[in-house]
């Protein structure tokens, strides 16, 4: 890359404008559970339902093994969607509707994906609008692991950061580093 490039920007995410009710929004990245995972956020969170850390304890219940922590299922699923639905949010307004129809195990390979439910102009910001999506996250067997609605305010096209706005400087070092290369 030189200073004669054409720069394009990836991928920078919706704006209000951006979403149409109905659309469906398949996230790009899956990710493996694991038990690092697992154990860390249930010791942060002070979360002492030993199913989730205690193995001799989860191998005495009915599923044998240890269970994913809910609340990260939770944050797991929200953080994959962000590149499609929420990259320009502003606030998030909530969280409703949380069903969690089938466990999640570590070592199991969660999915996600996004349906626009609503949307409607802010009455009191002219540069959001609100968006309501239904989410879900499914494992590697197709099994839906968490269902949520969330509601947010998401900047209009033109309001709110520009991070696009800063552009790498080809100062002579810089110069330098590439042609050294």
């Amino acid at each position: 890359m030189t200073t004669e490039s054409t720069e394009k920007v990836s991928w920078s995410g919706r704006y209000f404008e951006d979403f149409a009710v109905g659309d469906v929004y398949r996230h790009p990245l899956g990710r493996t559970v694991t038990a690092t995972d697992n154990v860390w956020t249930t010791l942060l969170t002070q979360n002492t339902m030993p199913v989730h850390f205690d193995a001799h304890y989860a191998a005495q219940t009915e599923f044998g093994r240890r269970l994913v922590d809910s609340t990260f299922t939770l944050a797991l699923v929200t953080g994959q969607s962000v590149t499609d639905v929420s990259q320009h949010v502003m606030a998030n307004l909530g969280w409703d509707r949380v069903r969690l129809p089938h466990p999640v195990f570590e070592g199991d390979t969660i999915y996600s994906q996004s349906e626009v439910l609503r949307l409607r102009a802010s009455g009191s910001r002219p540069g959001v609008g609100i968006v309501t999506v239904r989410t879900i996250g499914f494992n590697q067997r197709g099994e839906i692991v968490i269902v949520f609605e969330r509601t947010m305010m998401v900047y209009r096209r033109g309001h709110g950061p520009d991070v696009t706005a800063v552009r790498p400087v080809w100062d002579e070092r810089a110069r330098r580093a590439v042609d050294r290369s």
